[in-house]
């Protein structure tokens, strides 16, 4: 149990690192964007008084390391008395409570936490469609083709996922929006849809996109990891004992094939959450990733700031999790190391 709990304590600070060092080039990146965020804001008919302060209110007008040091500051405090009154009452909720404060945006013109919280469940949803695609269809391509190694279906699936991974994300979807949306009439070509059986409709092509992209690697993940393991000596002695060759395929060598396969899992759902980008954009899905092209087009650095933060924790609490499931299925991690 020591050697468990330390194993994740050292993981832990690793995380608490890495979330640091990627908001810092995060906050770096958003300074030297070419723009000014408040003329942005005004319009170029804004007078200089007016574009002034609006620096002023957005604190624009600091020195570099002073917002740094601010946006650190107030990342995480208690809440007083009073203070959940106006444009952040929705997250503090009650004073004295521990919230998150990630500044106001200066383009939405809400609290950055407000906004993430309003579309992140959008982004996780498309994330959990998307993997459940993947995993559906690589895994099963992926047994196929381990199956009949050498023949016919193994060279289609090998072609297959060599012409799925070399595809741009946008051609996919333009490709799917074309044949189904244009052609078939059976999915509508974007949106969020304003009733559940609409949304449910929305979702397919989206998530689609994103799951027939990933579908490759899983394929290829999968065969590659079959044929070593088909090949173990321990298969070969459940073969003598009489075990089926469907029996030897899905409960000997699949359980330990997945392995690698819930280390990329946990690592893509981790990333879909933090917003993709482009399947966002392309399909006018309302999550993380497309808020976060709109705070980049008009150089809204609270936001940029905020979604940065939210992908790289999203990551971090992946394969922290991951990491638990490791620890429980695998007793020699509990170990301590000599």
């Amino acid at each position: 149990m020591k050697a468990a709990i330390a194993h994740l304590a050292r993981r832990l600070a690793w995380a608490a690192v890495v979330v640091l060092g990627v908001t810092t080039i995060a906050f770096a990146l958003a300074e030297v964007l070419p723009g000014d965020p408040a003329r942005m804001l005004l319009g170029p008919q804004a007078s200089a008084a007016d574009v002034a302060h609006a620096r002023e209110v957005y604190g624009l007008d600091q020195p570099l390391p002073k917002r740094y040091a601010r946006f650190w500051g107030r990342l995480v405090h208690v809440a007083r008395a009073g203070d959940a009154a106006g444009a952040h009452a929705s997250c503090a909720r009650a004073a004295g409570r521990v919230h998150l404060d990630l500044g106001t945006s200066p383009y939405f013109r809400k609290p950055v936490v407000e906004l993430l919280l309003a579309k992140a469940p959008r982004s996780i949803e498309l994330g959990l469609a998307a993997l459940a695609v993947q995993l559906a269809l690589g895994v099963g391509a992926g047994l196929l083709a381990a199956s009949r190694r050498g023949t016919g279906w193994d060279r289609a699936v090998v072609g297959a996922t060599l012409v799925g991974a070399s595809a741009p994300s946008f051609l996919l979807g333009l490709l799917l929006q074309y044949v189904l949306a244009y052609q078939l009439h059976v999915l509508p070509y974007d949106g969020y849809g304003a009733t559940p059986a609409e949304h449910a409709r929305s979702l397919v092509l989206p998530a689609l996109t994103l799951g027939l992209l990933g579908t490759a690697l899983y394929a290829r993940l999968v065969r590659d990891e079959l044929g070593t393991i088909l090949a173990q000596d321990y298969v070969r002695t459940a073969r003598a004992k009489g075990a089926s060759a469907t029996r030897v395929l899905l409960v000997h060598a699949l359980r330990n094939a997945l392995v690698p396969v819930a280390t990329l899992a946990a690592l893509d759902l981790g990333t879909m959450v933090g917003g993709a980008v482009v399947t966002e954009r392309l399909f006018r899905w309302p999550g993380v990733g497309q808020m976060a092209v709109e705070a980049l087009l008009n150089r809204d650095g609270p936001v940029i700031l905020g979604t940065v933060l939210m992908s790289s924790c999203a990551i971090v609490v992946a394969t922290l999790a991951l990491d638990l499931v490791y620890l429980a299925l695998d007793p020699r991690l509990r170990r301590p190391a000599r």
